[in-house]
């Protein structure tokens, strides 16, 4: 089974656009592919329920339609970091859970992608951050890259981290969030030769991005 777990230098950088990305690029390899939004803060109307708009997404390049508890095992009303929107709703976030449902979910899968909360370090309570979702589910990293002022030092900080953690950056995407941004290229060029992981994919600024037409280039081991 592969499983990787998107994070972003910031909230709002692309997570969910890659990460529905990363499914529709696996899909042609895979038979079962399933996204999973593990923690998820702030609701839209869903049929006749509520849903988070990242895990509606998720479902969409989907190939396995899973139960919402396995696919957002953690839903919070309020649209602000998890431990604010959970302290409100009265939920304790517990990650030895969240790694529970993702057993399941990859127990019925050929591939999981897993896509963090805001940036790799948001905070899922008083103690604990996505960093530690992350260690404790393991997986190989893919570090979305928002290009715009201020993207190096986010990136290279975030890169540092996960390899802090034990984990291995199996490749980064470069989204062009700011179509006015002077050298963006120069940019790219500079993490390319200083993150020490492929990127896998350049997406160009967008009014309507869509997951299906983006460009990546998966790791061979995925195909």
């Amino acid at each position: 089974m592969i499983g990787c777990f998107v994070t972003g230098t910031d909230t709002g950088v692309g997570k969910t656009l890659v990460s529905a990305g990363l499914l529709h690029a696996l899909a042609p390899h895979h038979r079962h592919v399933v996204g999973m939004k593990p923690v998820a803060a702030g609701l839209v109307p869903w049929g006749e329920d509520w849903a988070s708009e990242d895990a509606i997404a998720l479902r969409s390049a989907s190939t396995l339609a899973v139960a919402p508890e396995l696919d957002n095992p953690v839903l919070l009303p309020d649209p602000l970091s998890p431990h604010i929107a959970a302290a409100r709703a009265g939920v304790t976030i517990d990650i030895a859970a969240i790694v529970r449902s993702y057993n399941t979910l990859a127990a019925q899968a050929d591939a999981v992608v897993v896509e963090g909360a805001g940036g790799f370090l948001v905070p899922l309570t008083d103690t604990l951050t996505g960093a530690d979702l992350a260690q404790a589910l393991g997986l190989p990293v893919v570090l979305v890259v928002g290009l715009r002022l201020g993207c190096l030092n986010h990136a290279l900080l975030t890169a540092e981290a996960i390899r802090a953690r034990g984990l291995t950056l199996i490749g980064w995407v470069a989204n062009r969030m700011d179509p006015g941004m002077e050298a963006a290229g120069d940019n790219i060029a500079f993490l390319r030769a200083r993150l020490g992981a492929p990127l896998l994919a350049e997406v160009p600024y967008q009014d309507l991005p869509d997951p299906r037409n983006m460009q990546l280039e998966l790791p061979p081991a995925w195909m």
